[in-house]
């Protein structure tokens, strides 16, 4: 590692600098993370500590995934630094959760996947969901209904069909993301949709989709022809 104490960084290349001269679209993923974290240690610049966290974080879209505990270990953030970026991590999302002047209705996977990429695709663990559609598949609400371990989840039908009626939804999209980021369906994921299919079957309410997300990717369990 160049000790950036005794080779500083020129003026005109420091990422605060460079934006306030070339504008924020000019900076890396390093530099845009550096201007967040602020300042450096007596060890390394800001910089230095951005690439670090990067380098834990295994690029810019493992932020997302990132433990408050594990972004804090990382030397010189600690947990001010660590909240300060998830926080900011968290004020990107919902830039993206626009509020629609009309309820959505959703046509395809496709649609499905840009209304909940940006709401539960990037997570460290695994988190279960449904969304609920009246008879023209127009969203009712969105609930998550389980937070879970990396590998394993708490949703089950009976939970998933209970919001369902209570909410008098006339169909469903379940939804899970899979923290690896990998959004092929394990085996487990087919026997859920298999029973889910079933059950909706005998309570007369329609599963339109499972959808498996993972940061900017998704996977429908109705496009793979496994949903019957």
């Amino acid at each position: 590692m160049i000790d950036e104490l005794k080779h500083p960084i020129a003026p005109t290349d420091r990422p605060r600098e460079k934006l306030q001269q070339s504008g924020v679209t000019s900076l890396g993923d390093n530099e845009l993370l550096a201007v967040l974290i602020g300042h450096g240690t007596r060890r390394a610049s800001a910089l230095t500590l951005a690439n670090e966290v990067l380098t834990t974080a295994r690029g810019v879209h493992g932020l997302t995934r990132l433990h408050l505990a594990e972004l804090a270990h990382v030397s010189g953030i600690g947990p001010v630094l660590a909240a300060r970026v998830l926080a900011a991590i968290e004020l990107g999302r919902r830039t993206l959760l626009t509020a629609a002047r009309e309820r959505p209705r959703f046509r395809c996977a496709q649609e499905l996947a840009q209304y909940l990429l940006p709401r539960y695709g990037a997570f460290p663990v695994e988190r279960v969901g449904v969304v609920l559609l009246d008879a023209r598949h127009r969203l009712m609400s969105t609930r998550l209904l389980s937070v879970g371990s990396i590998d394993a989840s708490l949703a089950r039908p009976r939970e998933i069909y209970r919001e369902a009626l209570l909410a008098g939804a006339a169909a469903v999209v379940v939804f899970h993301n899979h923290p690896s980021g990998d959004v092929t369906p394990s085996r487990d994921d087919i026997t859920l949709t298999a029973r889910l299919y079933r059950v909706g079957v005998v309570v007369g309410i329609d599963l339109v989709d499972h959808v498996i997300l993972a940061d900017t990717q998704y996977c429908s369990m109705k496009e793979a022809g496994l949903l019957g």
